[in-house]
């Protein structure tokens, strides 16, 4: 009997693609031999590549007429045995629709958030786990997986380490803790004044510069975070893709909300303090499959105002429960974290 072939769909972004990873390793696991094409957008094939699971990874980009032709074309020739949507958007579910794939797995609608998607799939999987991860791991063992998710190893290039291990040195760096402020939504986002302050605390009582990491767009928080750290001075860092998995994998700990920098440190093996508001951890925290597969409670510290309301509606303001959280519970959460020996 001859292998399978599995189209892989999770367009993007950072965090939800680092939150597939495990279910795609539970396809390569039951089926090593089996032919993995990953479809994603351009600006995230890197990091699919560092998961080294998929056997080739194709490009779309959703906004182009003339790429979702060409990769709808694609897909017609390469004749998959099942698609295995693992986004649940209209726009990832119509590519292997149209791509003629016979067998189509995804989210029934008790799971899926936009209206209708469901009714392109031809295999609609009810969720009965908590988190997202565990959820891709339910569509994985529909697909024939063994088990819903299996550890992952992800690769970090060795020029990019040196790149910024040596960058760091120039500052006179050689432990640090990163800071992620941003998070799509501001409703999400712990203060960036509390991050300053954060900053402060953590060169005072542990002796450790901080990074912040951003990206485009974000340079106000860096502002503000800077504005309101003092004398501890972080350091900014706006990296490649590459670069921020280097800086994250040497770092002593991150700090972030619910953000893909904050998971892809977390699938690096780097220990987490993770500030929620508004959204679930229970569904959207952080996730390790090393040992018992979803328990993170070893590495990971995670704080929630017990008030917290769960909403994925987006506004930009900080809720009200994340303002809750104050600077000083943080950084006890730091200082236990730095404390333990990796």
């Amino acid at each position: 009997m001859s292998e399978p072939r599995f189209l892989v769909v999770r367009l993007g972004s950072l965090g939800d693609i680092v939150h597939t990873f495990p279910a795609v390793a539970a396809l390569r696991d039951s089926f090593p031999h089996a032919e993995i094409v990953w479809l994603t957008h351009p600006r995230w094939k890197e990091l699919v590549e560092s998961s080294q699971l998929a056997t080739d990874t194709w490009e779309t980009k959703t906004r182009s007429y003339h790429s979702l032709r060409e990769v709808i074309r694609r897909i017609r020739r390469h004749k998959f045995t099942a698609a295995i949507d693992y986004q649940g958007l209209w726009k990832s579910a119509s590519l292997p629709f149209f791509g003629g794939v016979s067998r189509r797995i995804g989210f029934s609608s008790q799971t899926i958030r936009e209206f209708g998607v469901p009714v392109l799939y031809t295999d609609r999987v009810r969720c009965t786990q908590a988190h997202i991860v565990d959820q891709n791991g339910e569509l994985s063992r529909r697909a024939g997986a063994r088990n819903g998710v299996a550890p992952i190893a992800l690769a970090v290039p060795s020029i990019q380490e040196v790149f910024v291990l040596q960058l760091l040195r120039g500052f006179a760096i050689e432990q640090y803790v990163v800071l992620s402020p941003a998070g799509g939504w501001r409703s999400k986002c712990w203060p960036p004044e509390r991050y300053g302050a954060l900053c402060q605390k953590i060169r005072g009582a542990l002796g450790q510069r901080c990074v912040v990491n951003y990206g485009p767009g974000e340079e106000d928080l860096v502002t503000a975070v800077k504005a309101a750290s003092g004398e501890a001075d972080p350091i900014p860092y706006n990296g490649t893709l590459g670069q921020l998995m280097a800086l994250l994998r040497n770092a002593a700990c991150i700090v972030g909300g619910d953000t893909g920098p904050l998971h892809l440190a977390v699938a690096l093996g780097t220990p987490a303090v993770a500030i929620f508001g508004p959204t679930d951890p229970a569904r959207n925290g952080p996730y390790r499959t090393g040992g018992h597969a979803g328990n993170s409670t070893r590495m990971d510290i995670v704080l929630r105002s017990p008030h917290a309301e769960t909403t994925y509606k987006r506004g930009n303001e900080a809720a009200p429960s994340i303002l809750e959280i104050d600077v000083d519970t943080v950084f006890d959460a730091v200082r236990r974290q730095v404390a333990v020996p990796r």
